[in-house]
């Protein structure tokens, strides 16, 4: 399955790194556990499973040696455990997690659990795992639970494992096994921009949100071109899903710095159709690895401030843009609960229309 780069598309202006993942942001890993099942309906069996759990790690030990970070809200129909401590610390001590909404109380038990094993000294000086969800149950059995403390141990493993390999899943995996985006079948994208200075920019997001006829690709209004998605089974998702963004960045940038780069997610997620319904969930998080410091101690470096971040907007922007038609592209048709289903978007057909448009544009110059 395609990517916008591989369709020819481009978004912005900046240069993608090497992946165009987070992956490209040293350190980092991005691992899924996909739980995919088909039983009979509770209470006979556990139901159909469409679902997982997605880790972003930014490696190391983040007790030891926490993250700056900070985090926005776009629209608040949703829920992201740790959030307040990392707005008030302005730190992030923990992988984030990613999930279901049903099953975040089952990931966030096995992440203190498994961390603790890794990092004694939290049973001390406790910690509030991050862990952020997307509702999947319009193709997923949410009156079971459906993901377990392996699924989670499998995906942190796997994030951890996949820092420098020379890919990143995407799609309809881990956390974004249920989800629906934008009319199409969603889940999990990413991408990456490249600064003038060197520093590198990556965005993982979680689409669960928006309607077929918004959906936009590089300025094209494609929703409103493409044929309208056939019938999905007895329900259809509605417009007011939600949507996950995390940033991260190998730049030297403070929390305040961190928590500005997070509200710029809302301008991807605007350029690509969301209006953030009333009942959707934009909830935007920012990692960086430049200021790394051991805990309780100050960093080294000298932040970058100002004016110095408006490549670093420009870029969460961009990836953000870019990583939601990832999760679009790199997504399948998926069949779950009651016959539910959400269609694969015609990638061809999109090709066709935006670099069409783009070369017109380019001859209209």
């Amino acid at each position: 399955m395609p990517r916008v780069i591989d369709l020819g598309i481009t978004i912005g202006l900046l240069p993608p790194g090497p992946t165009g993942s987070v992956l490209d942001v040293p350190g980092t890993g991005l691992g899924h556990a996909t739980v995919w099942r088909d039983e009979a309906p509770p209470p006979a069996g556990r139901g159909i499973a469409r679902t997982g759990v997605t880790v972003l790690d930014p490696g190391g030990d983040l007790f030891a040696f926490p993250v700056p970070a900070g985090a926005a809200v776009l629209s608040g129909a949703g829920e992201c455990t740790g959030l307040l401590t990392a707005q008030e610390w302005g730190l992030a001590e923990t992988p984030v997690f990613l999930t279901s909404t049903m099953q975040l109380g089952r990931v966030y038990d096995a992440a203190c659990e498994l961390l603790i094993e890794e990092q004694p000294a939290i049973a001390r000086d406790v910690i509030i795992p991050i862990v952020a969800e997307c509702d999947d149950s319009f193709l997923n059995d949410t009156r079971r639970m459906q993901v377990d403390r392996g699924d989670v141990r499998e995906a942190l493993a796997a994030a951890r494992a996949s820092a420098g390999a020379p890919a990143a899943a995407e799609g309809a995996v881990g956390a974004g096994t249920g989800m629906s985006c934008l009319g199409y079948k969603g889940g999990i994208g990413t991408a990456s921009r490249v600064l003038p200075g060197g520093a590198t920019v990556g965005v993982l997001t979680l689409t669960n949100f928006g309607d077929a006829g918004r959906l936009t690709v590089a300025g094209v209004p494609v929703g409103q071109l493409l044929p309208r998605p056939g019938p999905a089974g007895p329900g259809r998702p509605g417009p007011a899903g939600s949507c996950i963004v995390v940033v991260i960045t190998d730049g030297p940038l403070d929390a305040a710095a961190c928590q500005r780069l997070a509200r710029r997610a809302g301008l991807g997620l605007a350029r690509t159709g969301s209006t953030a319904h009333h009942a959707s969930g934009e909830i935007f998080l920012a990692l960086a690895t430049g200021l790394r410091a051991p805990r309780g101690r100050a960093p080294s470096r000298t932040p970058v401030t100002g004016r110095a971040l408006d490549g670093y907007f420009a870029a969460v922007t961009e990836a953000t843009e870019e990583a939601v038609i990832n999760s679009l592209l790199q997504s399948v048709t998926v069949t779950g609960r009651d016959g539910n289903t959400s269609a694969q978007i015609p990638a061809d057909a999109v090709r066709r229309l935006v670099t069409g448009y783009q070369r017109g544009a380019d001859r209209d110059r």
